[in-house]
């Protein structure tokens, strides 16, 4: 039966700090992609936590919260690492040794019955026993089963318990007269010799607790019984007695001789750039890599660094290298659905690049679908037609277009929703602000962008309670120096928008953060204390705020 080929993994993913469209944006156009290319698996992702708005509109439309992303960084597990089977630490050496060959690897993990790592064997750590190992004692002290010792010499248990554990006593070869092995021998001792009655009945006398006899398959039954008698393994094998003594070390379990202390591992979210420099810093040629509970998963080794596989991603709502996902020029982007200005982002190859001046990039994405004849379910109809509402206000922002228009109305019949109930909705749920922080209200629509050297950030909320807005105003003015020390920003802004009243005001800090404003808006838009402002009829800041800024930024050397 051929083996199935494992799909090709794409994020696709919206901008920090999350809003409905980007949210909801991310969900629709994975799922149109998996109706188009079924190679690929096409996996809708956040990269910051939902707000209350887009945590409701999920909920109203069943539809679960994609997995939060905060950095793409490529990661060991985005590597083909080698699968090596981890093994059990009751393996001899001989089998350990076997199975390198076999699978052309020199370390092999050991891993208990949970599958969790107890240390790791290498091929100098075998060679170490063949070569640096004088002690007739070590066996016992090993506690070597006998099931090994007999897979070792190929040998066939005449009685005895095969599952017992050979743990006190020495290795003795009895090859010398009557009276020498009588001398050699002592209880408890593991005996090796040929197959000559008298002898074995000798070695008898002093209850051995194992006896090999070798060159044969059997012995004769009156030694078989006379072994029952005291307990004594009695194995047999073709081997001859200098064959037998040089292989029986290798019996031996690797729990013995693996190494179980200052293990150097790492974790399948380990980002390749902290697993190179540390690498750097130690010889050994494999690393186990190990899941975020412990589980052993694979050996990684330098080698692996060589065919690395980033991050694929489509990137949805932004195109601003400062909005987009931690890690960002360590992915490979192939496509950007967008509907604001072109921002910083740089690709090192040609990608599909779709970027039209629509109000939510939701309607883009309801366009491919029309234009690829794919149906829409009515969930994704909910999720695109609560993103154009978010975006444009209820086609009341002037980023709205006939096309958003015409997108809402269609996407709701197929929802089987009535639009002014789901905005009230939606409008609700994103102007609850009793029990967040001021953390969580500020960054549920938070942007940063750049005019050459100047950073600053713009935060939004909307409602539809004037009084609402001015509670938030009042609480997060003082705020705002938090936020330009954390994002490290020269002015920041944040428009605290009236759906109602269509306008917004504004709460700013930073050096000439004020004085911008007043260029962009005019100086009547400040108010007395000089720290808010008052702009009617903006409420779009893509179309109406952003761009006024950044021409009050050009022009402030003029």
């Amino acid at each position: 039966m051929s083996e199935t080929k494992e799909k090709d993994r794409v994020w696709v993913i919206g901008h920090r700090n999350p809003d409905t469209d980007s949210v909801c944006a991310a969900i629709s156009y994975a799922y149109l992609k998996n109706q188009l290319d079924d190679s690929t698996e096409y996996i809708a992702k956040k990269a910051g936590p939902l707000n209350g708005e887009t945590r409701y509109v999920l909920r109203r439309f069943s539809c679960p919260e994609p997995g939060t992303v905060l950095d793409v960084k490529t990661q060991i597990r985005d590597l083909k690492f080698r699968h090596t089977p981890g093994i059990s630490s009751h393996y001899s050496l001989k089998k350990a040794w076997a199975l390198m060959k076999e699978q052309d690897v020199v370390t092999l993990p050991i891993v208990d019955t949970d599958n969790r790592l107890e240390g790791i064997i290498v091929n100098g750590d075998i060679a170490y026993s063949y070569m640096d190992v004088y002690d007739n004692r070590v066996l016992g002290r090993a506690r070597t089963q006998y099931k090994n010792i007999v897979e070792t010499l190929d040998g066939n248990l005449l009685t005895g318990n095969i599952h017992g554990y050979f743990v006190t006593g020495k290795v003795v070869v009895a090859s010398g007269n009557r009276e020498a092995i009588r001398n050699e021998i002592e209880a408890d001792d593991l005996v090796i010799l040929g197959n000559v009655k008298e002898r074995q009945e000798i070695a008898l006398e002093k209850k051995p607790s194992c006896m090999i006899v070798t060159g044969v398959k059997t012995v004769s039954p009156d030694i078989v019984e006379e072994a029952a008698a005291i307990d004594c393994v009695l194995i047999a094998t073709e081997y001859d007695s200098f064959t037998v003594a040089r292989l029986i070390n290798q019996s031996m379990p690797i729990k013995y001789f693996m190494t179980k202390k200052g293990l150097e591992t790492f974790e399948l979210d380990d980002t390749v750039d902290d697993v190179r420099e540390r690498m750097a810093k130690i010889r050994h040629r494999d690393f186990p890599v190990l899941d975020g509970d412990g589980h052993y998963m694979g050996m990684f080794s330098r080698r692996n660094l060589l065919n690395m596989e980033r991050k694929k991603l489509i990137l949805v709502d932004h195109n601003e290298k400062s909005q987009a996902v931690e890690g960002i020029d360590e992915a490979d982007i192939l496509e950007i659905i967008d509907h604001h200005r072109i921002g910083s982002l740089e690709t090192i190859q040609p990608i599909y690049f779709r970027n039209q001046p629509l109000g939510c990039s939701s309607t883009i994405i309801y366009r491919m679908f029309l234009e690829n004849n794919v149906e829409i379910p009515g969930q994704i109809a909910g999720l695109m037609l609560s993103a154009i509402i978010s975006d444009t206000l209820m086609f009341r922002s002037p980023t709205c277009t006939e096309f958003d228009v015409e997108a809402g109305h269609a996407l709701a019949a197929i929802a089987g929703v009535e639009i002014e109930d789901l905005a009230n909705g939606i409008f609700e749920a994103g102007s609850d602000f009793a029990g967040k922080s001021d953390e969580e209200i500020f960054y549920q629509d938070f942007k940063v962008f750049h005019d050459g050297d100047i950073s600053f950030g713009v935060a939004q909320v909307s409602a539809v309670s004037a009084q609402e807005l001015s509670k938030v105003g009042d609480r997060l003015q003082g705020y705002l120096k938090n936020v330009l020390a954390d994002q490290n920003l020269s002015m920041v802004y944040m428009l605290l928008t009236n759906i109602i009243k269509q306008e917004s005001a504004v709460i700013f800090d930073g050096r000439e953060a004020g004085e911008t404003l007043s260029r962009a808006f005019g100086t009547e838009c400040l108010k007395e204390d000089e720290s808010r402002a008052l702009l009617p009829g903006v409420v779009s800041r893509k179309k109406q705020f952003i761009p006024n800024l950044m021409e009050a930024m050009a022009s402030r050397n003029e």
